[in-house]
């Protein structure tokens, strides 16, 4: 359950994100951004978060895997906005600038649910607030 629930916060964040982004300030249909955050959550979910986020590096170093997870959830939100923008927005010439300035402001949430993940979520990782019993 706690994965559900991680998901549905990561889904938000990146709808709020993009919806700002592409539909706020890019002037692209809503249907579209939720099109994309939909595909980028999942994606980002299972790549950036179960396999390199729970993976990378030494369990007790959170900052390290936390600053791997962050840029490749970075890189992979440009990815995706560039790709499927470019098949979702014909003729678009602010599409670089959409997926960098979606990347940055993605990855930046993405350092803090990192934290939430940690916290919440992956149990098997140590936790230095919380009592062992």
């Amino acid at each position: 359950m706690n994965h559900v629930k991680a998901l549905l916060i990561k889904l938000v964040m990146i709808t709020l994100v993009l919806g700002i982004i592409l539909t706020g300030i890019f002037n692209r249909e809503f249907s579209d951004t939720l099109w994309i955050s939909v595909i980028l959550t999942i994606l980002a979910y299972v790549l950036g978060d179960l396999l390199i986020f729970r993976k990378a590096g030494d369990d007790s170093d959170h900052t390290k895997r936390n600053i791997i997870a962050t840029l490749s959830d970075a890189i992979l939100t440009f990815v995706v906005v560039y790709f499927m923008g470019q098949d979702i927005f014909v003729g678009d010439g602010d599409l670089i600038r959409a997926a960098l300035l979606s990347a940055i402001v993605v990855g930046l949430g993405e350092w803090f649910f990192h934290k939430y993940l940690d916290n919440n979520v992956f149990e098997e990782k140590p936790n230095h607030h919380r009592a062992t019993s």
